[in-house]
């Protein structure tokens, strides 16, 4: 078996804190910090603490998942804030993704010149994050993913400089999460887990936060079909935590194939990161199972089957029972997607993705993205 040098990447030093205000008080925040966060965060939690901080609000420049477009425009103003030393990212994967890009960014904020200049980029100033979803993971890693709009499709910005220097776990933020980003920021987090613990790049040590990703999140769900969706406020520190297990896992190990199949849903019909991973997530897995069901997938199959109380080649038809649950799947048609989009969301996969789909755990070519696409159309 080929030996893996690097075993895993933990990066940022992980606090966690048992609320805002002991958070702001550990860390000083002052004048010095530029916090980038939405004004429905920091009003409830942060406004009464009276703290002396820049503060942009990311609702100013629009709603839903990053662009490129809004990004430039939040760059272009913090550059006009003043000298600030620290950027402390409150938010969900949105929030994360646009301060990674300030952390490296230049006063131009050219989105485009940062995807020409990666992996070579610099960071300017410290960054902190704190995760406001269980879902991203995105504060333990090094890629920020903004919808190329010029493009048509999501892709991957990845440097080392854009790893934060701390990441910040506050389980209170959680406590007024709808359950719809509850719902699709946890199956975001799953198929981090699940994918990184396929991924070719994986290790044991990766694999060890990736399965326990699983068996958090799986778990709580099952208690959740039992005692219904308003008794996830008791879970949300462990979906926090399993959020961040997944995200060292796939920090290290990376994401694949249900990953770059989702960006062009989520890019060209605005789809939410985590339902759009999910509406390809048992697609790609069924697929796997096909091509070649050994190795690690009969680990998975295994593991799976024991969470759920199935046999292990019904694992994966059990797991979208259980999701099905906690969030109605679509197929791709309810989403406006139509037959003649499908051949050009295969060629966009195959043309800008390469990154995550040299992470799957069998190779995929534009016949077998094209099946699995029809397959949930």
């Amino acid at each position: 078996m080929e030996e893996k040098m690097v075993q895993i990447v933990m990066k940022p030093e992980l606090h966690q804190f048992g609320s805002c205000k002991e958070f702001a008080e550990e860390l000083q925040l002052c004048g010095e910090d530029l916090v980038l966060t939405n004004r429905y965060i920091y009003e409830p939690y942060f406004g009464p603490l009276g703290l002396d901080v820049k503060l942009l609000c990311q609702e100013t420049y629009g709603t839903g998942e990053p662009t490129d477009i809004m990004a430039e425009q939040i760059i272009a103003d913090a550059a006009g804030l003043g000298g600030y030393k620290r950027i402390i990212a409150i938010g969900g994967g949105t929030i994360i993704d646009i301060a990674k890009a300030m952390a490296v960014g230049s006063e131009s904020g050219d989105m485009d010149e940062l995807y020409r200049a990666m992996p070579e980029l610099r960071k300017n100033c410290e960054l902190i994050i704190v995760p406001t979803t269980c879902g991203t993971g995105s504060e333990m890693t090094n890629v920020a993913v903004f919808n190329r709009t010029r493009m048509g499709t999501k892709m991957g910005l990845v440097s080392e400089a854009m790893y934060a220097d701390k990441a910040v776990l506050i389980p209170e933020l959680l406590d007024s999460l709808p359950f719809s980003v509850f719902a699709t920021s946890s199956i975001d987090a799953l198929v981090h887990a699940v994918e990184s613990c396929l991924s070719p790049k994986a290790t044991i040590y990766t694999r060890t936060f990736g399965y326990q990703a699983i068996d958090m999140i799986l778990s709580g769900y099952q208690k959740l079909t039992v005692s219904g969706p308003e008794s996830r406020n008791a879970l949300m520190e462990d979906f926090l935590i399993a959020s961040n297990f997944a995200g060292i896992s796939f920090g290290t190990a990376g994401c694949a194939a249900v990953h770059a199949m989702a960006y062009p849903l989520g890019g060209m019909y605005h789809v939410p990161h985590g339902e759009s991973n999910y509406a390809i997530f048992t697609g790609v897995m069924k697929n796997y199972m096909e091509m070649n069901s050994g190795g690690e997938l009969t680990v998975m199959n295994r593991r799976l089957a024991g969470l759920l109380h199935c046999s292990e080649n019904r694992a994966f038809d059990c797991l979208e029972d259980l999701l099905n649950k906690v969030l109605p799947k679509k197929r791709l048609r309810e989403y406006g997607v139509s037959r003649a989009d499908l051949g050009e969301f295969s060629r966009s996969v195959i043309e800008t993705q390469e990154r995550l789909m040299a992470n799957s755990y069998v190779p995929l070519d534009f016949d077998r993205v094209l099946k699995i696409y029809t397959e949930l159309y």
